[in-house]
């Protein structure tokens, strides 16, 4: 049996995820909450569960580097937040890493979500 392709850049992942319809972003809002995209829906830490991480390397320039959460809400439906690490991080609202160690992790693998 043929094993599938391994993703192992950001622009593979985000492919996929668009693919498969799930390419919803979810934001911090000025207000110190999570928002899906084109939504009246605010998150709270409680109704998100980080279901996996990635986290890619740029090979010459820090600037690259960034991190994806995939998230499940708990109506089920998955989303993204992609971020930079450290002080290239694009999130300048206050309380975005905070927020983001206030969500449960269930690292599943995610194998059934790219097939």
């Amino acid at each position: 049996m043929e094993q599938p392709a391994e993703m192992n850049t950001l622009s593979q992942i985000m492919e996929k995820l668009r693919q498969k319809g799930l390419d919803n972003e979810i934001k911090m809002t000025d207000h110190g909450k999570m928002q899906g995209p084109g939504e009246i829906q605010i998150y709270t830490p409680e109704d998100l569960t980080i279901i996996k991480t990635y986290r890619f390397e740029g090979d010459s320039d820090p600037a690259d580097n960034a991190v994806l959460y995939l998230l499940e809400d708990k109506h089920g439906k998955i989303g993204y937040i992609l971020d930079a690490y450290g002080m290239y991080s694009s999130q300048e609202v206050a309380g975005f890493d905070d927020f983001l160690k206030k969500i449960p992790t269930a690292d599943r693998d995610m194998q059934e979500l790219f097939n």
